[in-house]
């Protein structure tokens, strides 16, 4: 009797120990990434992702996720504060930089006692469309792509000044980094690499790297990933596995995709042979959705600018840019064998704001009253959520979700009313039959944009790219 007594409090402490744990985590985060081009979605035949799909099996499929913005910088503001980025006045790319006196979810996590790393894509240091940063801090009133800006002010603004311990900051072969793909430490301030090689490999062995140094500490990896960003480019390694005729923007984007696929499964290959892969939470997330350009042109590869980058978003309507689905509705997943069930559909609205929450909960940390997300992990375990909205205000446009309703507004008065559960989601402007349920949906919305900076809704008349935008699509349905 003793004796079971004895292994009884000896399993219970073991126990209590296992759940005190702090879980390590990683935030995997894609460039201009639509929701198509995951094959656990089911849109497109010709996509291969079989490790993201086995991280969604082995987790949970958020079928209604969402991102905070349609565009780059702004989407990585929200998800690094988790907070609406417009409440601090981030409302566009040219808004930015990230300002310096807003906490990131990283400066929090290394308060938990987590070691803290960021590999790839940044996009919230200052930059020659930052117009009125360069007025304010540099006196350049018209700012042009080859304008210098002193090191010395982008560099406060980089991961390791923002929370980060360790940082493989870049997107093609030039880093800032203070540690080696060897593993080894660099200058602990920083240095600039060049690293040869393909970028998204690059962008996976730094990321192992990371894990490897930092296997006996719980540790918080971002890492974002810079594809199908384009300019698109990929080995033949990987274009080989998309023959027969399709567009050759399509079989670059398929192929960068690929190409992030497999450092995933090597990512999940390296948990698990670390023993870590029990106790590691994961998140993959795409910042917004692809750039159509409307007509999809598969114009040559070799045009490195803005273009098509050969993804889809499939079946959403629109594309970045736009307050439509096909801007904001993107792939994410959440996987933690430890603590979540596996194989499950989550199909209330997430948001990318709720990464920031949800991680500082498993950290054992108070969720902070500014965040505007929620703590995921009692969702996804089957506690019944609250109906909850999610809002959007960019360039001229602004929206509004809550329940299976979505009201789009236009700055030169169009409104739009979308059942998002109907086959035909954003291709029915229900306004005319339901107007009541639009006015209670523009009051929640007018309420929130009032809280933001600057505040209220938009009120310049919609730009040329808007109008082509919605000139298009808005029309589908007819």
């Amino acid at each position: 009797m003793l004796k079971r007594i004895l292994m009884g409090l000896i399993t219970c402490g073991l126990c209590a120990a296992h759940a005190a744990k702090k879980p390590n985590i990683i935030v995997i985060f894609t460039d201009d990434h639509g929701y198509a081009d995951i094959g656990i979605h089911g849109q497109a035949d010709d996509v291969r992702t079989p490790h993201i799909d086995a991280l969604a099996k082995s987790g949970v499929l958020c079928a209604d996720g969402y991102i905070t913005a349609p565009q780059c910088c702004h989407s990585r503001a929200g998800i690094m504060t988790g907070k609406y980025q417009q409440r601090f006045g981030f409302g566009h790319n040219g808004e930015g930089p990230l300002p310096l006196d807003e906490v990131t979810l990283a400066d929090r996590m290394k308060q938990a006692g987590y070691r803290t790393g960021m590999v790839g894509k940044w996009h919230l240091s200052p930059n020659w469309t930052c117009s009125k940063w360069m007025k304010d801090e540099l006196g350049i009133d018209h700012a042009k792509a080859a304008t210098p800006i002193p090191f010395e002010k982008l560099e406060s603004y980089y991961p390791g000044n923002r929370g980060f311990s360790e940082f493989f900051k870049g997107e093609l072969n030039r880093y800032w980094t203070n540690y080696g793909l060897d593993g080894k430490d660099r200058t602990a301030r920083g240095e600039w690499m060049n690293v040869p090689g393909y970028r998204l490999e690059i962008q996976t062995d730094a990321a192992l790297s990371f894990i490897d140094r930092n296997k006996e500490n719980p540790f918080f990896l971002y890492l974002a990933y810079f594809a199908p960003h384009v300019p698109l480019e990929a080995t033949e390694k990987y274009l080989a596995r998309f023959p027969g005729e399709m567009p050759e923007r399509r079989r670059y984007a398929l192929a960068m995709i690929s190409a992030m696929d497999d450092g995933v499964g090597r990512i999940r290959d390296q948990l698990k042979n670390l023993g870590l892969d029990k106790d590691t939470l994961i998140f993959f997330i795409a910042d917004n959705g692809a750039p159509l350009k409307i007509e999809m042109k598969d114009i040559p590869i070799s045009f490195k600018g803005g273009a098509w980058d050969g993804s889809l978003n499939t079946p959403w309507v629109g594309e970045k840019g736009m307050l439509m689905e096909g801007g904001l509705h993107v792939p994410y997943l959440v996987s933690w064998p430890g603590g979540l069930p596996s194989g499950k559909v989550y199909s209330d609205p997430v948001i990318s704001l709720d990464v920031a929450a949800t991680c500082l909960a498993v950290a054992g940390q108070p969720i902070p009253a500014e965040l505007d997300g929620e703590n995921l992990i009692p969702l996804l375990n089957g506690k019944k959520s609250r109906e909850r909205a999610l809002f959007w205000r960019f360039w001229n446009q602004a929206a509004v979700r809550k329940g299976k309703w979505k009201y789009l507004y236009l700055s030169d008065g169009r409104e739009c009313l979308y059942d998002l559960e109907s086959e035909r989601h954003e291709k029915d402007n229900l306004i005319s039959q339901y107007p009541e349920k639009a006015k209670e949906l523009r009051k929640m919305l007018e309420d929130w944009a009032d809280g933001l900076e600057p505040k209220g809704m938009p009120s310049e008349m919609i730009n040329g790219q808007e109008k082509l935008w919605f000139g298009h699509y808005l029309h589908l349905g007819e």
